[in-house]
């Protein structure tokens, strides 16, 4: 059986590329699920697969991050990764489902795990934004803010992999990926075409793909007046020659094999790995083909 991949929300589950992707198993918060269904859920999921990778946004709430722990931690066990991401809601939902593509190949529980921190760095994740001024997620001048206020700005964002503000209409632009793309849209309470009009010609992408919204989109960017967008890596064999190309360690902790310099289970740091081939080469040679 494939290593179980599991989300907070249901809205993280994105629909499959293709008939061989697996869906991910839900965890709910506490209001939704007394502890003991919670634990009974998990172990048997832990039974079926051998090891559960579960992602969750940094944005969900105390109460349901206690709660991962403490199933993880009641259950005694070292079969379970709790991964937080501080991705938008979007590109949690694509790390999600890229990881459930990797899930099915020939790599190992730990590989899986540590392959999010890798993978996270190629997911570029943003939105349009009618406003800035309840944004806290990316940093917002003084300038900004008060342009905020005029009526019809609207702003272009990018939260993943490095953080950018521009002012749509202005001289700036969006820094996109130099490799191929797909991208992902879920539209909130704007009707803008900015994004598949503007930005996805500017980044090239290979193509555009429409999502229902997060629930917890509007309160990650501070606003529903919105478009949020993410750019990926949709081939899985790119996915694959890019999780492949770096060197494999053991975790000197717990055991696990693992790419990186962290541990996907115990979160056990390591050295850098040496000789590690290049990853914008293996991109490069899995997009132009």
């Amino acid at each position: 059986m494939p290593t179980a991949i599991a989300v907070t929300s249901p809205d993280l589950v994105l629909p499959p590329t293709d008939q061989q992707t697996p869906t991910a198993a839900l965890l709910q918060s506490p209001d939704a699920q007394p502890l003991d269904a919670a634990l009974a859920d998990m172990q048997v999921l832990v039974e079926q697969h051998g090891y559960v990778v579960a992602l969750y946004p940094a944005s969900i709430t105390a109460a349901h991050e206690r709660r991962l722990h403490t199933v993880r931690s009641v259950l005694e066990t070292d079969r379970i990764a709790l991964l937080k991401l501080d991705l938008p809601p979007l590109g949690v939902a694509v790390l999600v489902r890229q990881l459930r593509q990797l899930s099915i190949c020939d790599f190992s529980a730990g590989i899986v795990a540590s392959a999010a921190r890798l993978l996270s760095h190629y997911i570029y994740a943003g939105a349009l934004l009618n406003s800035v001024t309840r944004l806290d997620r990316v940093p917002v001048s003084l300038k900004t803010h008060a342009k905020s206020w005029v009526p019809g700005s609207q702003f272009g964002v990018l939260a993943n992999p490095s953080p950018q503000l521009i002012k749509i209409g202005g001289s700036g632009e969006l820094a996109g990926p130099d490799f191929g793309t797909q991208l992902i849209v879920g539209k909130g309470q704007s009707q803008s075409d900015w994004v598949t009009k503007t930005l996805a010609p500017a980044w090239r992408v290979q193509g555009i793909q429409e999502s229902a919204l997060p629930a917890d989109s509007p309160r990650w960017w501070g606003t529903s007046k919105m478009v949020e967008f993410a750019a990926f890596l949709p081939d899985i064999s790119v996915l694959y020659q890019l999780v492949s190309s770096v060197r494999r360690e053991v975790c000197s902790w717990c055991g696990i094999e693992l790419i990186g310099d962290r541990c996907g289970f115990c979160s056990a740091p390591l050295a850098p790995p040496e000789n590690q081939m290049g990853s914008a080469a293996v991109l490069n040679q899995g997009t132009s083909t």
